[in-house]
């Protein structure tokens, strides 16, 4: 899976770019604020449909003008796949393969998928739940495009089951209403469950192996799910053992006006030598844990998919100490890789790499010798 070129017309401070690019090594140098992260979500939502950032979808578009759009050339294996993504701030956002509307993000997932990883990334260690619930649907959403057809479900079920609650109707009514809203919320919720079950079991073989390369053998990381419901991944049992805690603390989610039961009040458990990462983990242990995983969901899209993902690093280099650099520069051979530094100092160590260097200032690109980096 290879980006040929891509181009992009008033995508946040680019106002009309065209680009081709390298089918191995991509460098962007520049100065905060020029656009090089602007360029990753670009190519991020042409495999999602969305932003990586926490920003609202019309933001993408330039505060100057009313529409943004960005069309992606991919290769994949001896295919060509046209991608479009135009956004509108009077519309809803619309998607082509080929030419041809698609109707939603599951079908575009098929075309591209990218992996992203940043110096944000440490949030999923550092912050709460909800950063690690955030990553598993991002990320199981890429392999199973299914799976944000019942996350979206959910989610709305779970928001209707909590209007109840917080509504100011008689507490039997409010029952007799649960009992209706329970078997839906069951219905999508176990399926949740056994998904996010069955990814980290395969996340967690994958990220202990490289793991366990880059630190010499010397730190073992285990990756499990923390799954307040049941961890299993029989169906039958899962929506038996749901139904039944959901009725259980109906009393109390009556109290509290809100859902305490179900998967979106789970979470990742991620330890390195038995030590919760969270609580024991020093930084370098949580960089080299990220690093890890997000070379890990690389290699498993590898396996699920057939084909590498487009791996985009966002200013991570300069995160990361020689040794962890240099494995990561291993592992790009076989990866179609763009990574943003502010100096080219950041990655000397590429010298010798297939590559081509761009330089990025208020949105503009320019095509640089590999002499800015041999002046280090």
């Amino acid at each position: 899976m290879k980006i040929k070129d891509i181009r992009l017309i008033n995508f946040r401070n680019y106002f009309n770019l065209n680009i081709t690019l390298n089918e191995k090594l991509n460098i962007l140098i520049g100065q905060n604020a020029q656009g090089k992260t602007n360029f990753l979500e670009s190519i991020y939502m042409c495999g999602t449909g969305r932003t990586f950032r926490a920003n609202n979808e019309k933001d993408i578009i330039n505060l100057s003008k009313k529409q943004a759009y960005v069309g992606a050339n991919i290769k994949i294996d001896n295919f060509n796949r046209f991608i479009e993504v135009k956004l509108d701030r009077d519309n809803p956002k619309t998607m082509r393969i080929n030419k041809n509307p698609i109707e939603n993000n599951k079908e575009l997932s098929s075309g591209l998928n990218v992996v992203v990883f940043s110096p944000d990334d440490l949030s999923l260690i550092k912050e709460g739940p909800s950063k690690r619930r955030d990553y598993l649907n991002r990320e199981i959403y890429q392999i199973n495009p299914l799976y944000n057809y019942n996350l979206r479900k959910y989610e709305k079920v779970l928001y209707q089951r909590n209007n109840i609650l917080k509504s100011n109707r008689p507490d039997r009514e409010k029952k007799d209403l649960l009992e209706v809203f329970d078997l839906q919320l069951v219905k999508y919720g176990v399926y949740l469950i056994k998904e996010r079950i069955i990814y980290i079991e395969k996340l967690n073989i994958i990220a202990n192996n490289i793991h366990k390369k880059i630190t010499e053998s010397k730190e073992d990381l285990f990756i499990e799910y923390s799954c307040n419901v049941e961890n299993s991944k029989d169906l039958s049992y899962l929506e038996k053992t749901y139904l039944e805690k959901l009725i259980l603390n109906r009393e109390k989610d009556i109290f509290n006006r809100t859902t305490s039961m179900g998967p979106h009040r789970d979470d990742m458990i991620i330890s390195v030598n038995g030590n919760d990462l969270r609580t024991f983990g020093s930084q370098g242990q949580q960089r080299t844990t990220v690093l890890s995983m997000k070379l890990s969901e690389v290699e498993l899209i590898k396996t699920e998919m057939g084909t590498y993902p487009i791996l985009l690093l966002d200013d991570v280099f300069s995160e990361l100490d020689k040794s962890r650099r240099k494995y990561l520069i291993e592992s790009l051979k076989n990866i179609q890789t763009i990574i943003t530094v502010t100096d080219a100092i950041d990655i000397r160590e590429l010298r010798d790499i297939e590559k081509t260097i761009f330089t990025v200032k208020n949105g503009f690109f320019k095509i640089e010798e590999e002499g800015i980096i041999d002046d280090y």
